[in-house]
């Protein structure tokens, strides 16, 4: 699949753009890229939809420019990657940091997200020790690369035994993060430290709701989804099992029955013939 590139906010933004349909829009976790929603691409424009799957700035083949990143800007160059391809709407999944800007969406942009997926993510902002981390491992990865990011987040993605049972797949994330810049990383982990705790902001949010929690994820318990989907009244929460911070990858069966389930709620098409269930 070759790329697609896009001039948006002053920087060059990555997506892929494929299928017809409804739109949905997939954002990567951090220290990830777009290659992270392979796994669900042909099943979701087999039943339908148009996917599009960006690069946030700093990661993947979009610019890492210089400066201060946001949440705020994440969100910017997304509107603007949807008004350069003309799409008023769209679903939105947001996996990890990829949530976080869900919610700004959800905040700053409510009218162009006809349906929101919440997938491994939480709400609240980090404790003083988080933002610490955060930092230190900011300054740690410009002074001596990437692969601090990838040797510090790389034991959190995975269930127990995954990394073992599949070391290709393994090998492969990993190369994903070593291959961010370290600009982009430690704008992303800034970004995530200057994060607000939007959890008061839960019980405001209309639009309809999957949140996608992973039974063994070390980096965000169970706790964090299940707050999300009790406050949130027009949600659901799909819990899936033998999965881990990686759940789209490590069991894309389950976690796409879940996504298409609610797709064909919120963003029917004319293949949905709701046979489709969710064994999560």
């Amino acid at each position: 699949m070759i790329a697609k590139n896009a001039f948006i906010n002053g920087n060059m933004i990555a997506y892929d753009d494929v299928g017809t349909g409804p739109a949905v829009m997939l954002i990567h976790g951090f220290p990830l890229n777009r290659s992270m929603w392979r796994p669900q691409l042909g099943d979701l424009v087999a039943a339908g939809y148009r996917v599009i799957t960006p690069d946030l700035r700093g990661f993947g083949e979009s610019d890492a420019p210089d400066g201060t990143y946001s949440m705020d800007l994440f969100s910017d160059d997304l509107i603007g990657l949807l008004d350069h391809l003309e799409i008023e709407q769209a679903v939105v999944a947001g996996m990890s940091m990829g949530g976080y800007v869900l919610f700004n969406l959800l905040v700053r942009y409510p009218e162009r997200i006809s349906g929101a997926v919440f997938v491994v993510t939480r709400s609240v902002a980090d404790d003083e020790a988080g933002r610490a981390r955060r930092l230190q491992l900011a300054t740690e990865l410009l002074r001596f690369g990437p692969q601090v990011v990838a040797d510090s987040f790389h034991p959190l993605m995975f269930a127990p035994g995954t990394v073992e049972a599949r070391p290709k797949l393994a090998e492969e994330v990993y190369g994903w993060m070593v291959a961010n810049p370290s600009r982009g990383l430690a704008g992303g982990l800034l970004a995530m430290r200057e994060r607000p705790d939007v959890t008061p902001l839960l019980p405001s949010i209309t639009t309809p709701s999957l949140v996608i929690a992973a039974e063994q994820d070390k980096a965000c318990p169970l706790e964090h989804p299940r707050m999300i989907a009790n406050n949130i009244s027009a949600s659901q929460l799909a819990v899936i099992a033998d999965a881990g911070h990686l759940v789209n990858l490590e069991q894309p069966n389950g976690f796409n029955h879940c996504l298409l389930e609610f797709l064909r709620k919120v963003a029917p098409t004319a293949l949905n013939d709701g046979t489709i269930g969710c064994h999560c």
